[in-house]
C-alpha cells in the first residue's frame, strides 16, 4: 500500500504538491488525474524518492522507498519510456537492470514475452518506436516481480491492441492483490481501467473516491424522451405534463426532451396516463471525462483563448452540466466555408456552373479578397533594432 500524509513540494517560491494526504491500496487499479501541472509527476518522484518532500512524508508499506530492501523487487515503475541508452539491445537494457537487482536471467526472457518484443529482443531500443518504447518500459516495470507499480501514461504511443493488452495487464496485476497506481490523461481509457480515483489540481487534492462515486458527486443525471417528430403536439402536451409532475423540461437540438427531477418509471407512467406514445425513453449518466471537466475547471493553468469551456466553471450546483432551464436553447446556425458553396439554384448566378451567368465579386465564395497595396515600412533606428544581449530570455 502506498500512503501519503501532508505531502508537500516547494521547488523556490513554486509549490507543486500542497498538503496532500491519499492512500493507494492493494487489489485494484487506482487512477492519479489531474490537469498538466497539477503535480502527479512530482507526486510519483516523491513516492519513488527521487525527490525529497518539503514537508510530510510518503511510505510504501510502512516504509519510504530509500529504506527499502532491494527496492526493484518490490516496487516497479514507469516514469518516463526514454530513459533507455539508445546503444543497447532490449534485451541488454533489462539484463543490466536485473544483474543490478539480483534477478536471474531467465526472468528477462519472461517479461519480453509478457510484453511483446521477444522477436526484436536483440535490436537497439533507439531505433524502437513510441509504442515500442512503452512497452520496454513495462517490461523494465515488471522486471522485479514487484506487489506495488507506478505507472505514468502507459498507453501513450500504443495502438489499439496494445492499449487494450495494457488495460488487461492492469486488472490481472490488481487482481493478483498487487498495488496498481496508474496516471494517465485518456478519461476513455480510465473509466475503462480504474476501480478508484484519485484526482488533484494545482497542487492540491480534489477527490478521492470510486469511479463511480466520482461521475454521481460530478454530474447531474437526466433522461431522454421522444415522441413521435411528426406529432409536435403529442410533443408539447407531454412537456406540460412533466412540468405540472414537477419535472425540469429542455427542448434538445435533435427533437428530444432532456428529463430531470423525475424518475423513468414515473415519466413512463404521466406519458401513459396523458395517452402519448414515446419512442425513447433512457437514462443518461454523465462520462467520467464529463465529471472530471465539470471538476477540474477552476484548476486549469493553460487554457486557449479559444476554449468554449471558459465559463463553464462558473455553474454551480448539481445541475451545473444542463443548460439554464429559462434560457431558450441555441440552435445551430448553418454556416458555408470555402470548401463548401451553397447549391446551385436554378436561375441564380452559381460560380463553376455552366449557363448560370456571372457572380458579382460579394457573392463569390471563391473569389479572392482584394488586398490594400503593402506601403513599405519606416526603417527603424539602428538603436531599436539592434539586439540587446543583456537582456534576461524570459523578456524577450
Amino acid at each position: 500500500m502506498i500512503e501519503a500524509v501532508g505531502l508537500t513540494k516547494r521547488y523556490g517560491a513554486k509549490t507543486a504538491v500542497y498538503n496532500l494526504s491519499f492512500q493507494v491500496r492493494p487489489g485494484t487499479v487506482t487512477g492519479f488525474l489531474g490537469p498538466n501541472g497539477s503535480g502527479k509527476s512530482t507526486t510519483m518522484r516523491m513516492i519513488l524518492g527521487l525527490d525529497r518532500p518539503t514537508a510530510g512524508h510518503v511510505t510504501i508499506g510502512g516504509h519510504a522507498f530509500r529504506d527499502l530492501p532491494n527496492a526493484p523487487r518490490q516496487v516497479g515503475a514507469l516514469l518516463d519510456a526514454k530513459a533507455v541508452h539508445g546503444g543497447r539491445s532490449a534485451r541488454n537494457h533489462l539484463l543490466s537492470l536485473a544483474q543490478l537487482s539480483g534477478i536471474p536471467a531467465s526472468r528477462v526472457d519472461e517479461v519480453l514475452g509478457v510484453v511483446g518484443l521477444q522477436d526484436v529482443a536483440k535490436n537497439r531500443s533507439k531505433g524502437f518506436s513510441l509504442g515500442m518504447g512503452q512497452r520496454l518500459g513495462i517490461a523494465a516495470a515488471l522486471l522485479g516481480d514487484p506487489q506495488v507499480l507506478l505507472f505514468d501514461e502507459p498507453v501513450n504511443g500504443l495502438d489499439p491492441e496494445g492499449i487494450l493488452w495494457v488495460r488487461n495487464l492492469m486488472k490481472m496485476l490488481a487482481s493478483e492483490g498487487r498495488t496498481v497506481f496508474v496516471s494517465s490523461h485518456l478519461m476513455s481509457e480510465m473509466a475503462l481501467t480504474a476501480e478508484h480515483l484519485i484526482v488533484i489540481g494545482r497542487g492540491q487534492l480534489l477527490a478521492d473516491m470510486s469511479v463511480k462515486d466520482f461521475i454521481a458527486a460530478n454530474s447531474a443525471g437526466f433522461a431522454r424522451v421522444r415522441t413521435p417528430q411528426t406529432d409536435a403536439a403529442q410533443r408539447e402536451k407531454l412537456s406540460a405534463v412533466l412540468t405540472e409532475a414537477g419535472g425540469q423540461v429542455l427542448p434538445e437540438q435533435d427533437g428530444a426532451l432532456r428529463v430531470t427531477g423525475l424518475a423513468l418509471p414515473r415519466i413512463s407512467d404521466l406519458a401513459h396516463e396523458a395517452d402519448v406514445r414515446l419512442w425513447e425513453l433512457s437514462p443518461h449518466q454523465a462520462s467520467l471525462e464529463e465529471a472530471y471537466m465539470r471538476m477540474t475547471q477552476t484548476a486549469v493553468d493553460y487554457r486557449s483563448t479559444d476554449d468554449q469551456l471558459a465559463g463553464f466553471a462558473a455553474q454551480q450546483g448539481p445541475g451545473a452540466l444542463l443548460p439554464d432551464a429559462a434560457a431558450p436553447v441555441p440552435q445551430p446556425v448553418p454556416q458555408q466555408g470555402w470548401y463548401a458553396p451553397p447549391p446551385p439554384q436554378p436561375g441564380v448566378p452559381h460560380p463553376g456552373v455552366p449557363g448560370s451567368g456571372p457572380v458579382p465579386a460579394d457573392q463569390n465564395p471563391y473569389a479572392q479578397p482584394v488586398q490594400a497595396p503593402v506601403q513599405e515600412a519606416a526603417p527603424t533606428p539602428p538603436s531599436l533594432s539592434k539586439s540587446d544581449d543583456t537582456t534576461p530570455e524570459d523578456a524577450r
